[in-house]
């Protein structure tokens, strides 16, 4: 049990997860509605793990408006954009 707090106690992750894990757990984090919500301190400027394509994240799940690559941030982690994680070029959300 990890006791996030979450709803991550039956093994699905954790706001520290990384890849697809946590963007899976963030999209899911409070009955889904962390997913759509703004970053506190603004968007972040970041790159697409995918094609490259520079973007800025502006909720704590957003997609790459090139490739449409699904990215995510925990909002624990959400001050630094090196946080940031791809679920993967295979994943759709």
């Amino acid at each position: 049990m990890s006791g996030c707090g979450s709803g991550c106690d039956d093994g699905s992750g954790g706001p520290m997860s990384t890849g697809k894990e946590l963007v899976m757990f963030v999209m899911q984090a409070h009955g889904g509605g962390v997913a759509g919500t703004d970053i506190p301190n603004g968007p972040l400027d970041t790159k697409c793990q995918g094609c490259g394509e520079e973007f800025q994240m502006k909720t704590f799940v957003d997609k790459c408006p090139k490739c449409g690559g699904i990215h995510a941030i925990s909002p624990p982690q959400a001050h630094d954009s090196a946080n940031i994680q791809f679920a993967g070029e295979d994943f759709k959300g």
